[in-house]
């Protein structure tokens, strides 16, 4: 009966995955898709170092209160009220934290703008020594923070709909975004130097349109589900303290990546010209399978986590968690090797174009290899970290990321000066590693153990399978590259696409042969999705 009720599970969440998985697949093809229009209008360089430090700023913010804790929170304390209160408190509560939010997020915005040029120095001081870098910088930190107000609220009304059991239409909501960033950007870019401001601020004022389009698609859904706008502001609420109490630690135990980021910017700014940019555009290309795979797994496991640890059964709890994180690492693992074996060629493909040189290919690639060795970790985490919450503990994620912070300064500080852009990849590679490590072991002794072994072992015929077809994919794109004249861009196409369906395929023979059970999960998703089976 208990095998069955885990095979339900490990189904559900698998379907759940699948339909977030190809909702965001959308997503991120456009979000490259922006990237690749990034590069080619400004390259590497003074343009380009500038628009990422500005978007970073409310971005950073951005991942803290709503793809990180505030999701996390909401998500737990949601569904705790719709199970044992009814839908009607569940409403109430919703309509609470929406007006709370944006009340709060609207205080930071307009502090952010405030103080945006003491924030830049602070993140990045060697843009003073480049004669208007600053200035163009908080031009656009002005015109993005509002950005942080439109994507929390979207992220809290999708946290809204992954718990009435929608996932689709949130997960697309950020395709919408590029759209808008995409369309809108460009539009506002050309004309920008009518207004006397450089192109680059009309990208900006592209991410603002893109912010407002993320949160409006997600409307229609929200109302099918229920919902019915009714302000309501009451700071006193049960609900929303219990969110809050989760919420503060959980900022501080969910950033350690995004303080990570915060510092590796200052880091990246004292390196060569063009670093910023270099370690940008890898780290995107990286959260093509971070989103697709990771979140994806992530998003959908948290709302059955959090209905587990609110019925007390901690032995289903430990079943999802272990057949959400091998589920994790069957998809991202095999990804890892693949970017790392074919960083070059994939970044010349995307990126080497206009304003985008042969030189920034070389450099970009290098910071992907080393961002790579970390992604099964960046997904892993997000699966580990809100189990914490769901059982209401927020401390361990708040030293985990002490810890990942620490090891981070200590690393590139003895590195950057032989590594230079290289070490900061590596360097947040090896503190995500460091941060699942201990907060699995951690969540091992919490609630009693799981599965160690099934996992382990899973996570060594991955590798194996993972190495081997990484391996191929090496040698088989060079041996390809000898028969096609590799300054064509169809046949770089050509030889990257033919490479990569062969390295899958041997991939999934490899997995099935070796007997990994989530194997069978994912693909009866895919075809539930694509085949209607």
């Amino acid at each position: 009966m208990e095998t069955s009720h885990n095979a339900t599970t490990t189904t559900q969440v698998a379907k759940s995955a699948g339909s977030i998985g190809i909702a965001v697949f959308f997503s991120r093809i456009l979000g490259l898709i922006r990237e690749q229009v990034m590069a080619v209008l400004f390259g590497a360089g003074f343009y380009m170092d500038a628009f990422v430090v500005a978007f970073r700023i409310p971005n950073l913010l951005r991942d803290l209160f709503a793809e990180g804790a505030l999701s996390a929170a909401f998500v737990t304390v949601f569904t705790d009220y719709d199970q044992k209160k009814g839908q009607e408190a569940a409403w109430r509560l919703a309509n609470n934290v929406l007006l709370t939010l944006t009340l709060l997020l609207s205080l930071i915005t307009i502090l952010g703008i405030i103080f945006s040029e003491e924030i830049i120095r602070l993140m990045a001081p060697a843009f003073g020594q480049v004669a208007g870098k600053i200035a163009l910088t908080r031009l656009m930190t002005n015109i993005m923070f509002p950005f942080l107000i439109l994507v929390s609220l979207a992220a809290a009304v999708m946290g809204i709909l992954n718990t009435k059991g929608r996932f689709f239409i949130p997960a697309m909501a950020s395709t919408f975004f590029n759209v808008g960033s995409i369309v809108g950007g460009v539009l506002c870019a050309w004309w920008a130097p009518t207004f006397g401001q450089p192109p680059i601020v009309g990208m900006a004022v592209g991410t603002l349109i893109g912010g407002v389009l993320q949160l409006a698609i997600q409307l229609p859904s929200l109302k099918q589900s229920g919902f019915a706008w009714r302000p309501h502001l009451n700071l006193h609420n049960e609900g929303l303290r219990r969110i809050m109490i989760l919420m503060i630690p959980a900022v501080i135990g969910l950033s350690a990546t995004q303080i990570n980021i915060f510092i590796n910017t200052n880091f990246a700014a004292r390196c060569a010209e063009g670093s910023v940019s270099w370690l940008n555009y890898a780290f995107r290309l990286m959260q093509f399978p971070i989103g697709i795979f990771g979140v994806a797994v992530a998003v959908a496991t948290l709302p059955v986590i959090s209905r587990q640890a609110s019925q007390g059964d901690m032995r289903a709890l430990k079943a999802t968690y272990v057949s959400s994180l091998t589920m994790a690492f069957l998809l991202t693992i095999p990804a890892s090797f693949g970017l790392a074996f074919l960083a070059h060629p994939i970044i010349r493909l995307i990126f080497e174009h206009g304003r985008f040189h042969a030189l920034d290919t070389l450099h970009t690639a290098e910071a992907l290899a080393y961002y790579s060795v970390g992604l099964f970790a960046y997904s892993t985490v997000k699966v580990t970290v809100p189990v914490f919450y769901a059982l209401r503990d927020t401390k361990y994620p708040v030293i985990a990321s002490f810890l990942a912070v620490a090891t981070n300064i200590l690393f590139v500080s003895l590195t950057l000066d032989a590594f230079q852009h290289k070490a900061i990849a590596l360097s947040t590679s090896i503190t995500m590693i460091v941060n699942f490590v201990f907060l699995s072991v951690v969540l091992y002794r919490k609630v009693g153990g799981y599965d160690l072994r099934y996992l382990i072992v899973s996570l060594i015929k991955i590798t194996l399978a993972s190495l081997a077809m990484g391996l191929l994919a090496y040698y088989l794109y060079y041996a390809v590259g000898r028969v096609l004249d590799q300054r064509l861009f169809l046949n770089q196409i050509i030889a990257l696409l033919s490479v990569m369906a062969v390295a899958v395929l041997v991939y999934f023979v490899l997995i099935r042969w070796l007997g990994i059970k989530e194997y069978q999960e994912v693909l009866g998703s895919l075809k539930r999705r694509f085949l209607g089976k």
